[in-house]
C-alpha cells in the first residue's frame, strides 16, 4: 500500500504568499535542512528561501509555523504564529553566496531559541548579546544585533492550520541598541530611521 501523500498546506501557503510577492520567482534559492530537528537535526527550521527583491535579497523561514499537519490544540494560530524574515541589501560582498549562508545560520540560531526555550520573537523588540563583532560572515560589520518589525512587505496569512504572522529583522549597531536598552529611544524610532534592509556598510545612526 503507497504511502500517504504528505500535506504541505502551510508551506505552500508561505511559497504563495511570496510568489504573489515576486512573481515568475518559483524556484528561489532555499536552503534545507538534512537531518529534521524531531529526528535529532541541529536546525530547527526545515529551511529558508530567498527570493530577490532587486537590490536586496528577501528571506522567508520555514518552521516556526505548522507547515504539515495540524498538530496543536490552537486552532487560531499556526505552530508559534509566524516566521521570521530579513532583507539584506545587495552589495559588492566578497563571498554573496558566503553572507547568504551566514544569515540562513543567524536565523536558524534564533529560530532554535524558540524552540528550546518557547521565546517568542514577536514585532518592535530588539536583539542584543553584547558581542563587539558584526553578523555578516567576516563579523566586521557595524551591525552587531537586530530589531524585530513587522515585515512591511507580506502582511499576516490565515493558512489551513490557522493565522502567521512574519516577523522581519534588521540589523542594528551596538550604539543603537544600546540607546534602545537605556529608553533613550524605542525600536519604531529607529525603525524610521533606518528603514527596512539590513545594509552591513551602514554607519550608526546614533
Amino acid at each position: 500500500m503507497a504511502d500517504e501523500e504528505v500535506k504541505m498546506d502551510g508551506w505552500n501557503a508561505i511559497t504563495e504568499a511570496f510568489e504573489k510577492l515576486y512573481p515568475g520567482q518559483d524556484n528561489p534559492n532555499h536552503y534545507g535542512t538534512l537531518i529534521p530537528w524531531c529526528l535529532g537535526g541541529p536546525d530547527p527550521l526545515d529551511g529558508i528561501s530567498i527570493y530577490d527583491g532587486g537590490d536586496y535579497w528577501h528571506f522567508v523561514t520555514y518552521g516556526l509555523s505548522e507547515l504539515y499537519e495540524k498538530e496543536s490544540d490552537n486552532p487560531e494560530w499556526s505552530g508559534y504564529g509566524m516566521e521570521f524574515t530579513m532583507r539584506l541589501k545587495k552589495g559588492c560582498y566578497e563571498d554573496e553566496e558566503g553572507e547568504i549562508r551566514c544569515i540562513c545560520g543567524n536565523l536558524q540560531k534564533i529560530a532554535k531559541i524558540t524552540f528550546e526555550n518557547n521565546e517568542l520573537f514577536l514585532p518592535w523588540e530588539y536583539i542584543y548579546t553584547g558581542q563587539k563583532n558584526g553578523i555578516d560572515l567576516r563579523q566586521t560589520s557595524a551591525l552587531t544585533g537586530f530589531i524585530t518589525v513587522p515585515d512591511s512587505k507580506i502582511k499576516s496569512i490565515e493558512t489551513p492550520n490557522g493565522r502567521m504572522e512574519f516577523v522581519e529583522f534588521i540589523g542594528a549597531t551596538d550604539a543603537e541598541l544600546l540607546k534602545i536598552q537605556a529608553k533613550e529611544t524605542t525600536v519604531k524610532e529607529l525603525y524610521e530611521k533606518i528603514g527596512d534592509v539590513t545594509d552591513y556598510n551602514r554607519k550608526s545612526v546614533y
